[in-house]
């Protein structure tokens, strides 16, 4: 991880899974959004309702991959690895 990196920079990544999750789901208030810092990067844990997981997935898990791809470019900028886990 770059020791560079600003807290503004996975503030937004974070702010982005959010806004992308409730924006797909029926319950939007259920979406949480935690991070946790590594050696290996950024890990963000991206928790909704039971009845939405598919739709945050996708068919063929396509919805998460876009999210994960978003993630990585913004990560790229900041100089830095990150890693989606839907729970």
């Amino acid at each position: 991880m770059n020791e560079q990196e600003s807290p503004k920079e996975v503030k937004g990544m974070k702010e982005l899974v959010e806004y992308i999750a409730k924006a797909i789901v029926n319950s939007p208030d259920d979406v949480v959004v935690t991070e946790e810092t590594g050696e290996q990067g950024i890990t963000l844990k991206l928790q909704v309702a039971d009845d939405d997981k598919g739709r945050v997935i996708g068919k063929q898990g396509r919805i998460a991959q876009a999210i994960r791809t978003l993630l990585r470019v913004k990560a790229a900028k900041a100089g830095t690895r990150v890693n989606l886990e839907i729970l």
